[in-house]
């Protein structure tokens, strides 16, 4: 581990804003550093790696919202508030004399060549060669276990994050256990056991407890992750853009609303009706189910 030299602890002034267009990452971490001094930002000053966790959790996620919106600005902008929590973690490692983000991005680089052999060959090794995509996961996997990325896993679920948003931890256990041969149900077998969990939580709702009917939601949604999966579809993608669409109706009902002089907690059942059956854009999903 390299350890922070008094030139790195030191925090020169960074650039002017006018000339912004300058700086550099060096510039990023001076500034951290300075944020981070005895003269600096008391709020910055007083984070941790545990206050900051939910901060990056939310910038990665504002960098998918970008993504999605295909405004390069915006994804620009996300793209450097996510870096802000790199730079943040590793400034705070480094004043523990752990690692700066020197060693960070040199780790990474290591990484990536160490993982690429087919692109960056190694001299005395015999040439790698991946002619496509599906040989490009083997070759990860080889090198991974050369490097014992596995040896301490005991479980085929072992290594998969448990700070995972749900639905994607799910399709991840579902694609692992399948590829080990230990469930390889076909599509339609699959729907016939959704449609099967979906009756056992119809039957526990009306005679379980409540502990019972969440076990077989959770099973039902399990279900549907795996089904998921093997139609070639992302859970967590489906559901977030099934969460913008009804984002973008419940805004439309408020915009008529409002036009109306009325608030959304004030509908009257008429109202609602109005507003349902209004004329509205048609998009794909809404004509396929037409």
């Amino acid at each position: 581990m390299m350890q922070p030299s008094k030139k790195e602890k030191t925090a020169r002034t960074p650039k002017k804003s006018g000339e912004a267009g300058r700086q550099s990452v060096t510039d990023l971490l001076e500034i951290m550093a300075r944020l981070r001094g005895p003269s600096g930002c008391p709020w910055d000053r007083e984070q941790t790696g545990k206050t900051l966790k939910k901060f990056l959790i939310e910038e990665a996620y504002e960098t998918l919202e970008a993504i999605e919106s295909g405004t390069p600005e915006a994804l620009k902008e996300e793209l450097g508030d996510l870096l802000l929590q790199i730079i943040f973690l590793s400034r705070i490692a480094e004043e523990k004399g752990e690692f700066c983000f020197s060693d960070v991005a040199r780790t990474l680089a290591e990484k990536l060549i160490r993982r690429h052999p087919h692109v960056f060959p190694s001299a005395g090794r015999s040439p790698v060669v991946a002619v496509n995509a599906r040989d490009v996961v083997k070759v990860w996997r080889t090198v991974k276990e050369s490097e014992g990325k596995y040896e301490k896993r005991r479980s085929l679920t072992d290594g998969i994050p448990l700070a995972l948003p749900a639905l994607e931890r799910a399709q991840r256990i579902s694609q692992r256990v399948s590829k080990a041969g230990l469930d390889r149900p076909t599509i339609d077998a699959s729907w016939e056991t959704v449609k099967k969990k979906f009756t056992e939580l119809r039957r526990s709702t009306r005679q379980s407890s409540p502990k019972t009917v969440e076990e077989q939601f959770g099973d039902l949604i399990f279900t549907l992750v795996n089904w998921a999966r093997l139609r070639g579809l992302s859970a967590e993608e489906a559901l977030r853009k099934s969460n913008r669409r009804f984002s973008k109706r419940v805004r439309r009902a408020e915009l008529q609303l409002r036009r109306r002089g009325r608030k959304l907690e004030e509908p009257t059942p008429e109202e609602v009706g109005q507003i349902r059956n209004s004329p509205r854009r048609r998009s794909h999903h809404d004509t396929l189910r037409s």
